[in-house]
């Protein structure tokens, strides 16, 4: 019978064949240890010599990365993470690696990332892309389950969110257009027919940035709310992230064990969320002996890693300068110089993964912040139709998911966890 690995479990004693590749191997002269993986899981197979000694040859011969079909019997092991071990009685070789480039050896990151295309298959990149579709798995849940539609906005756009200066610009023909900075405009459309969307896809940013928290493409999870106002945001945000965690701790308990993830750390990660406003956070800084930063400054990740420190959670930063905000953002009623918004700020030091507003539902306020900002009107006459016809008060956010699966993962480089990250950077030689 062939099964995959993660069916071990229900195949206890039974006779079994698993198609596989040999990840690592080790031995002595009596026994062989097989470290097999198939895309599903890892599982030790053992070979004894004594049982027959020609497999044992065969089975000492194998190389790193060799494919085969191994069959044998599943055994309970308490001494593995994953609980079962296969006694192996046959090994049919489908093709033999030689030379691969990722020995157990240890490598460099640009090692690695040179070589991502094979680095896939190491066992924790492996666990890392588990939890990245676990996550995936639990955004959709969380968002139908509680009545949002998805919605998928174009990749080509004709116009920005956030200005210009960060997009990859192409031809549409005889039109400009540009590689999607974000999906955000089109779900405000949405919403406005739906009530609560939500969007999931791939955005860039033309940045030539080789820092562990910045990508040139990434994937956003993009929910906007008709008739929402900010604080009502701000407690979606706080129920989706809590979801997503509790998601990760509950089916991805062997990945973050494989990654050596802290889970206590997670375990901790429920509503609500401590919140600063902006101005109270640039006190604090200022108190801690940063004097590189004054009102009206954005923060780096400096300032943002000293804030976190602060909470043993994540923490939304709220009412930042209009100045260093998007147009579409709505004033702070309370104080005109700042905009309803937040950003939520992980813990241990992984930065923002959500940032978020209420939208300016005004149309001449908008139309005079589009103005004010330099952009072109008549790109944004449909944007202002939202206005034009029926507007209402709403919110939305975005988050990250590669800096959102670094920071569950506890991985240090955010390119850790996209699949092919290096192949974009190349983009910039």
């Amino acid at each position: 019978m062939k099964i995959s690995i993660n069916q071990a479990p229900k195949y206890e004693g039974q006779q079994v064949t698993i198609g596989c590749w040999l990840l690592q191997k080790r031995g002595s002269g009596k026994i062989q240890f097989l470290q097999l993986r198939d895309g599903t899981g890892f599982m030790q197979g053992i070979v004894v010599k004594e049982n027959d000694a020609d497999l044992f040859d065969k089975a000492k011969g194998l190389t790193q990365e060799t494919s085969m079909y191994v069959s044998g019997t599943i055994k309970a092991d308490d001494r593995s993470d994953f609980g079962y071990e296969m006694e192996v009685d046959g090994i049919d070789i489908i093709h033999a690696s030689e030379g691969y480039p990722i020995t157990p050896k240890a490598h460099g990151p640009e090692f690695l990332m040179d070589n991502r295309h094979l680095w896939l298959r190491s066992k924790k990149q492996h666990a890392v892309m588990n939890i990245r579709n676990q996550i995936i798995r639990s955004t959709h849940d969380f968002f139908f389950e509680n009545g949002y539609k998805k919605i998928d906005p174009p990749i080509l756009t004709s116009s920005s969110p956030e200005g210009t200066t960060e997009l990859f610009h192409t031809k549409y023909f005889d039109e400009d257009a540009y590689l999607s900075q974000s999906g955000q405009l089109y779900a405000e459309a949405a919403a406005m027919a739906h009530g609560k969307v939500f969007s999931f896809g791939p955005t860039f940013r033309a940045e030539k940035s080789k820092t562990r928290r910045h990508l040139i493409e990434f994937w956003m999870i993009e929910p906007e709310m008709a008739f929402y106002n900010h604080e009502d945001s701000l407690k979606v945000q706080e129920q989706y992230v809590e979801y997503l965690v509790q998601q990760v701790l509950e089916n991805c308990r062997l990945d973050l064990g494989i990654l050596d993830r802290d889970t206590s750390v997670l375990e901790k990660i429920r509503a609500p969320f401590p919140r600063i406003t902006y101005t109270e956070a640039v006190e604090l800084l200022q108190e801690k002996g940063f004097d590189d930063i004054e009102w009206g400054e954005d923060f780096g990740a400096p300032h943002e890693t000293e804030i976190a420190n602060h909470f043993d959670k994540p923490v939304f930063i709220t009412n930042y300068p209009k100045e260093i905000k998007s147009f579409y953002m709505e004033e702070n009623p309370e104080d005109p110089r700042t905009v309803l918004c937040a950003d939520l700020i992980a813990p241990e030091g992984y930065g923002e993964i959500i940032g978020g507003s209420e939208r300016i539902h005004d149309y001449d306020i908008l139309k005079q912040k589009i103005v004010d900002s330099g952009l072109d009107l008549e790109a944004y006459e449909w944007y202002l139709d939202l206005r034009r016809y029926g507007s209402v008060p709403h919110s939305g956010f975005g988050l990250g998911l590669e800096r959102t699966v670094a920071w569950l993962s506890g991985v240090q480089h955010v390119r850790e966890t996209a699949p092919f990250p290096r192949l974009l950077n190349r983009l910039y030689p």
